[in-house]
């Protein structure tokens, strides 16, 4: 009665609801249980007055208000079928009307349709007694008409399939009476109809049998054993005919319920009473425990409030003559918030657009709670930093709608945590997690790793090599993101770019086209668009600097002398030369750069290999030692100059040096100079060209003193005065006795206007040079200050001094 009552309750709300605006109808459907799944209840189309496609057009839910999915909706044809087969007696127990509520969900624009299923009863069910045999012990000297209550049996089935009889085995003392409750309900008694006689029988076997009014017929019997007792006149009588308590649900195991007091004014064994329920159905047996002897009550089993609000159970007290008084007990149950609130997800709509407008539904959802009161008012609530906003509709539906622009490239996917909570005490929370997909437009533009590329590239390079590569991404997805490659329309150097390079679409692969010469193009520039598969598709430009490198490709070229030049190249020197006399200064250059320009000298062929030297830096051809008399009169040097790149390329001339005795000498005569034949090869060490520049920083400070004394004197000649250079104090030029000081040499060069030749005289030294400790010093140093003779004088002087050296 209380559940019937709820229903209408629900749906007198429901239609106050729907006349705020929004659309419900209700339904009625009726279907006996049992229906196997899949059978058809009915075509709701024709009952909504909808179209064909119209249920799927709205995206139609189909919602159960019961904890099972007992129907399912087909929303193609309409047709509602069994979900789960219908147990009606496990669903609805005793109760006349046994509705399932469900509810189809149309959306844009939400309408709501309630359905209501009328479970009929078949006759499924057999009467079934507690007991196979019941045990009645009856006084001899119970009068006639004497009633004996017995326990009804118990049919789950209602109306016609439920029990409508009692019959009684046949027998000479007894009958039955049977009888309806105000509930509906049949209850029998065993009546005494003539005296018993303890001495003729002392026990009667009887068999009761019940009997439904369902096709077919359905039938159960119990065994009862009569017991015929001597005199026992006092009924056990209770303080209370009706008890009243109250028990809140869940309570645990052994919870004292109640307790039951009967009196007996007999003695002895007919004063002993024993408590027993009295047609009670099966599951109060398995829900509560009555102690026999003491009368109370504890709880046996779960106690839940949404099954059943109260309970009725009636309790026998037997005293030892086998007289019985009986009482009721009425347990009302308190409900607990024991239940959490129930989330039903309607429909989800992933993925979901990046660029889906304002208020679009993405989540609709309701939320029950099966406790009463308080403990099933329910709220919910979402994360506050979603975009997505909840609100709230009509019959605890919700609506998850965005309430801020989506972008998946920030966030590709939410998980959107729904919160529920009931008012409770204390309040039960249920939380549900939705993943919501956002899917991609094309929105973003490629973007390339760098700002600006650079390469570089080896001259000489083979058509078709691969220079480098660019890489752009974008930040969309599938096609979107697909990104292909293209050079912007451009020159370089004069030149369409596309006559140099060439990119791969798919890969931003660079490729040269021909090869390319450092001497001519040394870095030109391309630009690069990156364009992505999208509609529109979006672009992005870069610009690539290509940097051509220089290989070793060009030979060092002799300046001087001149290479490949016909005519021989002389240079001359005079005999009096001592070591480190710079003789000629080679130059030679190369077309290449870096350190493949690099140039380093050395003496590959020598008509005297241990007489001159060369610079490997500078190419200053030197003299390793002073030019003795047994010298040719003749030296032909082959020169070899090598770049330093890899590998090194080399390239030879010849130089040609006539050591001379003066200008006036008839050696001078350059063009009857002829070429010599090859001579042998010789090696040059490090210290005889140290010493060829000691000996020519020695011969410039000779001539620098030689101008002061000159000036002095003030005497005039047709002497060309040479600038001294810095003073060097190489290692080869320190004497060899002393190590400390250095030799100055005078020259005097003469020069004859219209001659083919100069003259270069080799003089004393001025300031000669001993040893530390030498006694002669001072006489020497005599003999230096007094000898300023005639040039011719002095020139033979030390010509043969150096002889004698």
């Amino acid at each position: 009665m209380d559940y019937s009552f709820r229903i209408r309750k629900g749906l007198y709300l429901l239609f106050f609801l729907s006349l705020s605006g929004v659309l419900c109808v209700s339904i009625h459907y009726s279907l006996p249980e049992e229906k196997k799944s899949g059978s058809v209840v009915a075509n709701v189309l024709k009952d909504l007055k909808l179209g064909p496609g119209e249920l799927s057009a709205h995206r139609a839910q189909l919602v159960s208000k019961s904890s099972k999915q007992y129907f399912q909706l087909d929303t193609h044809s309409g047709n509602l079928f069994v979900n789960d087969k219908i147990d009606r007696e496990a669903l609805c127990g005793k109760m006349d009307s046994c509705l399932l509520l469900s509810e189809i969900v149309l959306q844009n624009p939400i309408k709501i349709y309630n359905i209501e299923i009328q479970i009929k009863d078949v006759n499924d069910n057999s009467p079934k007694f507690s007991k196979k045999e019941f045990e009645l012990a009856v006084p001899e000297n119970v009068p006639t008409n004497t009633r004996f209550p017995l326990e009804s049996a118990q049919d789950m089935d209602l109306g016609e399939n439920s029990i409508q009889n009692y019959t009684l085995s046949p027998n000479g003392n007894f009958g039955l009476d049977v009888q309806s409750t105000e509930f509906g309900s049949k209850y029998v008694d065993l009546v005494l109809e003539t005296p018993l006689d303890r001495e003729k029988e002392t026990q009667l076997g009887l068999t009761l049998t019940a009997v439904d009014g369902g096709v077919p017929q359905r039938t159960g019997t119990v065994l009862i054993k009569v017991n015929v007792l001597d005199i026992n006149d006092n009924f056990p009588q209770f303080t209370q005919s009706e008890y009243k308590v109250k028990l809140k649900e869940n309570s645990p195991h052994g919870t004292v319920v109640s307790k039951v007091e009967a009196r007996d004014l007999d003695f002895g064994s007919n004063a002993q009473i024993t408590y027993s329920f009295h047609r009670v159905p099966e599951n109060i047996e398995h829900l509560f425990y009555l102690h026999d002897s003491t009368g109370e009550i504890t709880v046996l089993g779960p106690i839940d409030y949404e099954k059943e609000t109260s309970y009725h159970i009636n309790i026998k007290a037997t005293d030892g003559g086998g007289l019985s008084g009986h009482c009721k007990v009425l347990v009302e149950i308190e409900d607990e918030n024991d239940n959490a609130p129930e989330i039903s997800v309607i429909s989800i709509t992933s993925p979901l657009a990046e660029d889906s407008p304002l208020d679009t539904v993405v989540v609709l959802f309701s939320v029950i709670d099966r406790d009463s009161g308080d403990n099933g008012r329910t709220s919910c609530s979402v994360e506050m930093h979603l975009p997505f906003l909840l609100k709230t509709t009509v019959n605890n539906y919700n609506q998850l709608v965005i309430q801020s622009p989506l972008d998946r490239e920030k966030v590709p996917e939410y998980n959107i945590t729904i919160t529920a909570t009931d008012r409770g005490s204390p309040r039960l929370t249920t939380k549900r997690t939705i993943t919501v997909l956002i899917s991609d437009i094309n929105d973003n533009s490629p973007g390339f790793e760098k700002a600006k590329y650079e390469m570089q590239l080896w001259e000489n390079n083979i058509p078709g090599l691969l220079i480098g590569s660019v890489h752009a991404v974008d930040l969309d997805v599938e096609q979107n993101a697909q990104v292909t490659y293209s050079l912007v329309p451009g020159n370089a150097s004069g030149a369409p770019v596309a006559s140099y390079v060439s990119i791969n679409s798919e890969n931003g692969n660079l490729y040269v086209l021909h090869s390319l010469d450092y001497e001519q193009i040394k870095e030109f520039q391309v630009t690069v668009k990156a364009s992505d598969g999208g509609s529109p598709p979006l672009s992005s430009e870069v610009v690539v600097r290509v940097v051509i490198l220089d290989e070793n490709d060009n030979a060092p070229f002799f300046l001087y002398p001149l290479q490949n030049s016909t005519s021989p190249c002389n240079d001359l020197v005079p005999k009096s030369v001592e070591a480190g006399y710079l003789v000629a200064k080679v130059v030679a250059v190369d077309g290449d750069s870096g350190q493949n320009s690099w140039l380093s000298y050395e003496l590959l062929k020598a008509t005297d290999p241990g007489l001159f030297s060369i610079g490997a830096q500078n190419g200053e051809v030197k003299t390793r030692r002073a030019l003795l008399e047994r010298d040719a009169n003749k030296q032909r040097l082959i020169i070899l100059v090598r770049d330093n790149g890899h590998p090194p390329q080399t390239s030879t001339a010849t130089l040609n040096i006539l050591p001379v005795d003066g200008f006036s000498d008839p050696y001078l005569n350059i063009a009857s100079v002829s070429q010599e034949g090859r001579e042998e090869d010789g090696s040059l060490t490090m210290y005889l060209v140290v010493c060829l520049a000691a000996v020519s920083i020695v011969f410039l400070i000779c001539i620098i003193l030689f101008v002061v004394i000159k000036m002095q004197k003030k005497e005039s000649s047709f002497i060309t005065q040479f600038p001294p250079p810095l003073p060097e104090i190489p290692e080869t030029s320190v004497d060899s006795q002393s190590g400390s000081l250095s030799r100055t040499y005078h020259y005097d060069v003469c020069l004859t206007g219209g001659s083919l030749s100069s003259e270069f005289r080799f003089l004393r030294p001025l300031i000669p040079v001993f040893s530390m400790g030498d006694p002669n010093i001072s006489q020497n140093l005599r003999i230096s200050s007094v000898s300023q003779d005639t040039p011719d004088q002095m020139e033979v002087q030390d010509h043969r001094e150096l002889v004698s050296k």
